[in-house]
């Protein structure tokens, strides 16, 4: 994994774990990686795992089984696209409205640019 220095290293560490259970690598009440295992694999101090670990028990996405591990909780692809959601429509998307009113891109132009990118033929 790369890290990069937009963002600390748990928050990078907890993307990360989201999107395995995004992409279905992870399922609902599934064991993930121990703390060590991760930092291993990532190559990170496991306290720094255990910070993206604990980051993500707060929201209810993960949760630790004493003596056993950590697992998926149920209905965590729900809370995940939720929080991301919110993140985009607060974070992301004023900065992006203000780029297009920029370029005077309008909102079926961008429409336009979202179906040939679902559809595969990026302009």
């Amino acid at each position: 994994m790369i890290f990069h220095e937009s963002k600390t290293i748990y928050q990078q560490i907890a993307d990360y774990v989201c999107e395995q259970i995004l992409i279905g690598r992870w399922k609902d009440n599934e064991r993930i990686f121990s703390v060590r295992e991760l930092g291993i694999q990532l190559e990170v101090n496991p306290n720094t795992v255990m910070r993206a670990y604990d980051h993500l028990q707060n929201f209810g996405i993960i949760s630790n089984r004493r003596g056993i591990g950590y697992f998926v909780n149920e209905n965590a692809v729900e809370k995940i696209k939720e929080l991301r959601k919110t993140h985009f429509v607060e974070k992301q998307l004023p900065s992006i409205f203000q780029e297009m009113e920029l370029l005077g891109i309008g909102i079926s132009e961008l429409n336009e640019y979202y179906n040939n990118f679902l559809n595969g033929k990026r302009k």
